[in-house]
């Protein structure tokens, strides 16, 4: 449990690199990836080589003897989602960081970019239940409240239920939203509910994972347990059957992750702890733009 004085400086610490990163690498990519809901009509002025033709303002124009143009400026204002997964399976990490920490480091990063957009951002907190919600605001005030919640969020439940927050997500937010998912997806059941969810919003979902969840160590008998049932059972990780099995489970369910993704028409991001997530994210953030 992290003192105020912890918090406090985790606060300022994720504020400050959020930032820095959001300021050097996202905030063009940021804007370009997710376009505005429109156009808005700004002011005329007069007509310049080049000015598109149907722009043209014939009532101003005629009455200055002279042609003008109207200009557009893009509707910029959006409403980013940040769809944070706190189960009990979301404390593991054998590297330099908890898969946690990873989700509250990105969620921070997109809810600085949001801001500094000058757009709308909320969050929803879950585990097999809705643990917390946060609607959607603007401002700097906004966004820490928003990272000291990631910080110090305490669920009461250990599973993992995406239908659940999806249906949350279909039934409240009702404005077109940009919706980051971040999870490690441990759940079988939320493809109705990403489908229904991909029709309306632009769904990002952003699948973190540790090293382990991958690859097993060759380290001999290991007593594991499942951190969201709280089941064990003992290993032979020095069996390398034992070690291609978990690995290949891995894989499979990344495959059926990407599957219901791409059903949805929705994207999906992989993120591993210990792993540099800012390339991923440009990338990301480039591609859409093409």
């Amino acid at each position: 449990m992290l003192t105020t004085a912890e918090i406090i400086k985790k606060v300022r610490e994720l504020e400050i690199k959020s930032k820095k990163i959001t300021r050097h690498l996202f905030t063009g990519e940021y804007h370009s990836a997710f376009k505005g809901r429109g156009m808005l009509f700004k002011e005329v002025r007069e007509y310049q080589a080049g000015d598109d033709i149907r722009f043209i303002d014939w009532n101003v124009s005629a009455r200055f003897n002279h042609p003008f143009s109207k200009v557009f400026e893009e509707e910029r204002e959006l409403s980013v989602m940040l769809m944070v997964d706190v189960s009990a399976s979301s404390l593991f990490g054998t590297t330099q960081a908890r898969k946690k920490d990873l989700i509250t480091e990105v969620a921070a990063v997109l809810a600085f970019s949001a801001i500094s957009n000058n757009d709308k951002v909320g969050v929803l907190f879950f585990s097999d239940v809705i643990e917390k919600f946060i609607p959607p605001k603007k401002g700097r005030d906004h966004g820490l409240y928003i990272v000291r919640e990631l910080l110090t969020a305490e669920p009461k439940h250990k599973g993992t239920r995406l239908g659940t927050a999806l249906q949350r997500l279909n039934n409240t937010v009702k404005q077109n939203s940009i919706v980051f998912l971040l999870s490690d997806f441990l759940d079988n059941d939320f493809e109705d509910g990403l489908k229904v969810a991909g029709k309306k919003h632009d769904v990002v979902g952003m699948k973190v994972y540790d090293r382990m969840d991958m690859q097993l160590p060759d380290a001999g008998l290991m007593e594991v347990e499942d951190a969201e049932t709280g089941a064990r059972n003992w290993i032979d990780t020095s069996d390398y059957l034992v070690r291609q099995q978990h690995e290949a489970a891995f894989f499979n369910h990344t495959n059926y992750c990407k599957n219901i993704f791409t059903r949805a028409g929705c994207d999906l991001l992989h993120l591993r702890t210990g792993e540099d997530y800012v390339k991923v994210l440009q990338k990301f953030f480039v591609g859409r733009n093409r």
